[in-house]
């Protein structure tokens, strides 16, 4: 069939078919504006398959109602899928622009907090035991070295010697270099 190449023959085409492929469409849905829309895109598929027509396996008609019941398949597919999405969303706030602008931030700041772990992941052990405890968690140094049982003199030199390392890897947050003294 050259109905794609023709504009004559796709037009007698439509025109023998289109009250027959209404009726199909309209049993199948309620709506008369998805009915029109669906009939439309019945015969535009049947422009991209009309190469697929065989006159030799069965009549035109019935390869139209072939096209007819994938369109219409699809479009309840997706209506369901549609249905299932709204239950799904029903009763939740849906995010607004300052929740947008919220997520972002944190975003933003949970990706400088993984910049920042993972250069302290390259110290020591004990230097970045110290530096977690004071960058991160908020404890004094008095408080940090109490906590990991060592002097406060050692945990001083510790969380200098992480800092400067950290100066020299790419510039993680000032929040988590400074913490509490």
């Amino acid at each position: 069939m050259r109905l794609n190449e023709d504009p004559t023959a796709f037009e007698a085409f439509y025109r023998r078919h289109v009250d027959a492929v209404m009726r199909f469409v309209v049993r199948r849905v309620s709506d008369p504006h998805l009915a029109a829309d669906l009939t439309a895109d019945i015969f535009l598929a049947v422009l991209d398959s009309a190469h697929t027509y065989v006159p030799a396996r069965g009549s035109e008609i019935a390869w139209l109602y072939g096209v007819a019941r994938n369109v219409v398949s699809a479009q309840h597919r997706k209506a369901t899928r549609e249905a299932r999405t709204v239950v799904r969303v029903a009763g939740r706030r849906l995010m607004d622009d300052d929740d947008l602008v919220r997520m972002e931030e944190r975003i933003d700041a949970e990706r400088r907090m993984r910049g920042a772990l993972e250069a302290m992941s390259g110290l020591p052990e004990g230097e970045r035991a110290v530096l977690e405890l004071v960058a991160i968690d908020q404890l004094t140094v008095t408080e940090a070295a109490t906590a990991l049982g060592i002097r406060q003199v050692t945990a001083r030199v510790r969380l200098h010697r992480a800092r400067r390392a950290l100066e020299n890897v790419a510039s993680p947050s000032s929040v988590y270099m400074e913490g509490r003294a």
